[in-house]
């Protein structure tokens, strides 16, 4: 059976975010730390709908974490647990650290495009 802490997963400091990930069995294992606020708005550009389409299901440990629908926000705070459709935009709080699983293939997707976005932005 994989077992997963944040001290034993690795991790990569993106800067702004810190993410320490596995993948077991297609799904990914992620525990994100925010070191500053973040609105993924732009970073979600070339996906349908400019949203992320990949589920989530997790808990947020500390701060807030807002999901963006075209209709509507779902706020989260620390000690809840959730399950967010495809067709959201993540936003952050600066302290936010929240676990996540998702389904590896279709975060793939969306890590690639948030990888380029962030590649366009830097002008690189």
């Amino acid at each position: 059976m994989p077992k997963f802490s944040k001290d034993t997963l690795p991790a990569t400091d993106h800067g702004p975010v810190s993410d320490a990930q596995a993948e077991v069995d297609g799904w990914s294992v992620n525990i994100t730390t925010f070191k500053v606020d973040i609105d993924a708005t732009p970073l979600m550009r070339g996906l349908p709908g400019d949203h992320c389409n990949c589920p989530h299901w997790g808990y947020v440990f500390k701060g807030r974490l807002t999901f963006r629908f075209p209709d509507h926000d779902e706020v989260l705070e620390a000690g809840d647990a959730f399950y967010v459709a495809a067709g959201h935009i993540p936003i952050a709080e600066a302290g936010t650290e929240y676990l996540q699983f998702s389904p590896a293939d279709e975060l793939q997707r969306t890590s690639d495009a948030i990888q380029r976005n962030m590649a366009a932005m830097q002008g690189a």
